[in-house]
């Protein structure tokens, strides 16, 4: 994957929803073999007390990482560890997702059934804030 990514931010025209500080679990540890390319599209899981019983329920909220001085990496091979974008893609998830996502939240990056990252979700961003998300009462 040699090609520029394109920002999520310049795709939808608003901030990420929120931010993890993940690490990828190595080879060893039941992760991935090398580390993934930026606009990588794998999935978030997280911990929440509605979700116990759905262990392989996955929300198409994808990732996308920055490098040490907190700027988007452009191309090429994500850090093994540091703090990525986090990005709800299903609009109509957005109220379930704000109502249970918060700073501390812990999770994972999936790729099917392999865990390949732990994440802890370190800032909300645009969730609680995006337009989108706000709704009016009928």
């Amino acid at each position: 994957m040699s090609e520029e990514h394109k920002p999520y931010e310049e795709r939808t025209g608003h901030h990420c929803d929120f931010k993890v500080r993940y690490s990828f679990f190595s080879e060893a540890e039941g992760g991935r073999k090398a580390l993934p390319h930026q606009g990588i599209r794998c999935d978030f899981r997280y911990e929440h007390p509605d979700h116990a019983d759905k262990k392989n329920w996955l929300f198409i909220i994808w990732p996308e990482f920055e490098n040490v001085d907190a700027e988007l990496i452009g191309s090429g091979v994500v850090l093994p560890e540091g703090v990525a974008r986090m990005w709800i893609l299903n609009d109509e998830l957005r109220d379930y997702h704000n109502n249970r996502i918060a700073v501390g939240t812990k999770g994972w990056f999936r790729e099917g059934l392999l865990s390949t990252a732990e994440c802890e979700v370190i800032e909300l961003v645009g969730l609680a804030t995006n337009p989108r998300v706000l709704k009016t009462a009928k």
